[in-house]
């Protein structure tokens, strides 16, 4: 992995695989401020990036300071990124994590993190109903279904700490600390329609179905609620710039009449002056920021849009989304109702099906292009883990059109799952 840590961070390639989730694109695609061609004057902030964090960094900046000159910048179009080729999943499974967490940085930061987490989800959520977006807006139930001994064994352990430790308010149904633990697993099969056992022809043994996890996530779509909170930013003065590659970010050699440092934002196109630079460009955060490279690496992910069978069994739409956990690693799946009463299955991971863990992924930016190992092991999820009889296809025709669609996106990853966020001498990340 430390080879693949080493590897230049490239900036966003051209054309990337469409994804499922842009159709139809944004009016904002493309949009490029005529302002920011030849500025007449500094920006108060520059904020590189256009997915959720740059978006949400922006609302909040408008809100705070609706006078501020705020421009942003984004290599290819707008929220084509991680955020427009996501699964669609509000989730953060902080059982998960929360017992390294606590090792690691005291039984209070990892509190605060499950708290973050949790609240994140809630005002994401709470933030589209109240600005009335249609982004297929839904907080429900997800579960965690699990196919390894161990894994299930910590599982428990882990929320009966986080229960343990976390206010007794915090347990009850729908809060940050309320899971329901599944040991039956008859009853699992029966409530979240999925088969005793995984198998995919693929992989070289079947797993068992151990036990199951229910707790509060959601599901969104994250490209129509970014591109709409992102277009009432431009309304309120935010100036949007397009297909601008960022090179490099030097500080500036001249101050303006207010006496405040400002940084050069170099882009092939033209430079762009502001007081305060906010990164927010993920995966490729150290194309920008070099002293960064082998911190924040570059990771690929691949994900598939499914349609179930003409005889399925599953409800429309299921009502919870899903993670089917093992040893190694994760799938995660979310339905997709559509118009016309029916739904589809957007079901994304596999990384951990390749060899060493999948490493090949990490240290790449092309999402031009699939991994086929890792489309044929997702062509096979759904089927194996729900059950051909619940998945309900009738003929080898309807099996040779299942998915839909299928791309790639490119996510950041560090060393030990945490943020960069704070200061990196002379900007912000």
């Amino acid at each position: 992995m430390e080879e693949r840590a080493s590897i230049p961070v490239l900036p966003p390639i051209a054309s990337p695989l469409p994804s499922y989730w842009q159709v139809p694109r944004s009016p904002l695609a493309n949009v490029i401020e005529s302002e920011t061609d030849k500025p007449t004057k500094p920006y108060d902030y520059a904020i590189i990036g256009s997915g959720i964090s740059g978006t949400m960094i922006a609302h909040n900046l408008i809100e705070k300071r609706p006078n501020a000159r705020i421009v942003m910048l984004e290599a290819r179009e707008t929220c084509s990124g991680a955020t427009g080729r996501n699964g669609g999943h509000t989730k953060a499974a902080s059982y998960r994590t929360y017992m390294q967490h606590a090792k690691t940085l005291g039984k209070q930061e990892a509190l605060k993190i499950a708290r973050l987490e949790y609240a994140n989800i809630i005002e994401t959520h709470q933030l589209a109903e109240t600005l009335g977006i249609d982004c297929e807006n839904k907080l429900c139930n997800t579960v965690d279904l699990i196919y390894d001994k161990s894994a299930f064994e910590a599982g428990k352990t882990a929320i009966q700490a986080l229960r343990d430790d976390t206010e007794e308010h915090e347990t009850e149904v729908g809060k940050a600390a309320w899971y329901r633990i599944y040991e039956d697993t008859a009853q699992v099969q029966e409530q979240f329609f999925v088969a005793p056992e995984f198998s995919n022809s693929t992989l070289k043994e079947s797993e068992k179905l151990e036990g199951a996890f229910e707790y509060v996530a959601g599901r969104v779509h994250a490209y129509r609620f970014t591109t709409s909170v992102l277009s009432r930013c431009v309304k309120k003065g935010l100036q949007l710039c397009t297909n601008t590659t960022v090179d490099s970010i030097q500080p500036s050699k001249q101050t303006g009449n207010d006496n405040i440092a400002r940084w050069d934002i170099i882009t092939k196109h033209t430079t762009i002056s502001a007081a305060h630079v906010i990164v927010a460009s993920n995966g490729y955060t150290s194309y920008i920021l070099k002293e960064l490279q082998g911190a924040i690496v570059p990771m690929r992910g691949q994900i598939t849009v499914q349609r179930p069978g003409s005889a399925t069994k599953l409800p429309t739409p299921l009502p919870t989304t899903y993670s089917f956990i093992g040893r190694d690693g994760y799938e995660y799946m979310i339905p997709r109702p559509l118009p016309s009463g029916s739904q589809h299955i957007v079901i994304g991971g596999g990384l951990a099906r390749l060899p060493d863990g999948g490493a090949s992924e990490f240290g790449i930016v092309d999402d031009a292009s699939l991994n086929p190992a890792i489309s044929a092991y997702l062509r096979e999820t759904l089927t194996g883990y729900h059950g051909k009889e619940n998945w309900g296809e009738t003929a080898d025709a309807e099996a040779g059109k299942r998915v839909e669609s299928e791309w790639t996106g490119i996510m950041g990853a560090t060393a030990d799952g945490q943020p960069f966020v704070g200061s990196v001498g002379f900007g912000w990340v």
